[in-house]
């Protein structure tokens, strides 16, 4: 009795519309926590970031203190920008050959024996200046492999339909984890150095172990061998593929532009007049700023017209740093770096999302590891630009003409990638086919 009556029940039209209704109905944030293996990672990547953050404040301080030079802090940064970018394109085709998971895994347990190795060296009193060096170096290295692991790992984690949402959640948690660590790093360092190494071994500790507990599934690729060609099948997809590449490029150009925090201490000191607590101020605003955001993203994310939304969010950050450039009230310039900081998230989450979902999983790695290297390109590059220009034109004019320029390619990107602009779903869905008649 009960199988016929529930098929009976199953094919009438009510069931049937309610049924569609809920298979249509996009997943809420409670769906998104619902699933563990997200979660879990999720979990993970907040102590590895957090541990991240206070290791690198910490090498840092340690560096300038054993030499006092502004030359070995930038060679700090320096050391672990180069290999990131020298092995990006060899890491995206490992992380497309084999266990994300496990090489996630890893890069949490190298960066914790670095941490590892710096305790040590603090309490025999046998850190140097080399040393710091060498380890910036293993640093870097990780880097190369673990953003772009993380990246393809998380679209194998939720549905397609919840992407976006994940993705903004992803980045609340990064950002609670930029602007925690380093102050949570400061307090310990109270305590002593060796209290921040030992505090950093163990948050990616519990990074590892939450990782190698992770379960999902997992196809094995098949194991090509290294050539040019496989390495930059990365570079050639995202070249083929408009919307992906004007997202990525849209990116580049808006923080090679646009960015001024190279400024920034000349901001609070000769035209804001605040010193360095206003310096600290005016680094943690754009943070802020992405924080609420990616927060309000996770509630209610971006569902139609994302091309248009992604290219008018660039336009708007390219304002806020007209804004920026040009004020010289204090409150005006948090803001300005707040919303700017909110703008450039909408960027983050859509950019991110589009690519992933655009990007087959076989070759989810090596288009991840492309597109950080636009990022670490942008971000080190946007630096220079900034100090060049403003060597040229003054900080006011360096900031607002990036801001303009970061406006202009935001109109003509509208031009340049049709597709993109006139994207208006992250999810496309598939074309529905009519029954032929009887």
């Amino acid at each position: 009795m009960s199988g016929p009556a529930q098929a009976s029940a199953s094919s009438s039209p009510d069931a049937q519309a309610t049924s569609t209704a809920a298979a249509v109905s996009p997943p809420s944030f409670s769906d998104l926590t619902r699933e563990r293996p997200f979660m879990q990672m999720w979990t993970a990547r907040l102590f590895g970031t957090a541990a991240s953050q206070m290791l690198l404040v910490a090498i840092g301080w340690h560096m300038y203190e054993l030499t006092g030079s502004a030359w070995d802090l930038g060679l700090v940064g320096l050391y672990q920008f180069v290999p990131a970018l020298l092995l990006a394109l060899l890491a995206g085709h490992i992380v497309d050959r084999h266990h994300r998971g496990r090489i996630v895994a890893a890069c949490f347990a190298v960066q914790g024996l670095v941490a590892l190795v710096l305790l040590l060296a603090v309490l025999e009193k046998h850190d140097t200046r080399g040393l710091l060096l060498g380890l910036s170096l293993v640093l870097g290295a990780v880097r190369a492999f673990q953003m772009p692991a993380q990246q393809a790992l998380t679209p194998l984690l939720v549905p397609p339909t919840m992407l976006a949402r994940a993705m903004a959640f992803s980045s609340a948690g990064m950002q609670g984890a930029i602007i925690g660590g380093p102050a949570l790093g400061g307090l310990l360092f109270v305590a002593g150095m060796a209290v921040v190494y030992g505090a950093s071994v163990a948050f990616f500790g519990v990074a590892c172990a939450l990782v190698l507990r992770l379960r999902y599934a997992y196809t094995p690729a098949a194991r090509e061998p290294v050539t040019l060609s496989t390495v930059f099948a990365g570079v050639d997809f995202i070249w083929k593929r408009k919307p992906v590449l004007g997202a990525v490029s849209l990116d580049l150009f808006a923080v090679l532009l646009g960015g001024a925090v190279a400024l920034l201490p000349i901001y609070a000191k000769d035209i804001l007049h605040t010193g360095p607590w206003g310096l600290g101020l005016l680094r943690s605003a754009p943070a802020v700023g992405a924080l609420v955001m990616s927060i309000a993203l996770t509630r209610r994310p971006v569902e139609r017209h994302i091309g248009r939304t992604l290219l008018l969010a660039i336009g708007l950050f390219g304002l806020c740093m007209v804004v920026f450039g040009i004020s010289k009230s204090f409150v005006i310039s948090l803001i300005a770096l707040a919303v700017s900081g909110g703008a450039d998230m909408v960027n983050v989450v859509i950019r991110q999302t589009l690519v992933q979902l655009e990007t087959p999983d076989a070759m989810r790695g090596r288009v991840s590891a492309v597109n950080s290297i636009f990022i670490g390109a942008s971000n080190q590059l946007g630096e220079f630009e900034s100090g060049a220009t403003a060597a040229l034109l003054g900080p006011v004019g360096s900031v607002v003409v990036g801001g303009v320029g970061t406006m202009l390619v935001a109109l003509t990107w509208f031009k340049l990638f049709p597709s993109l602009a006139q994207r208006d779903r992250l999810v496309v869905a598939a074309p529905s086919v009519r029954p032929p008649a009887a």
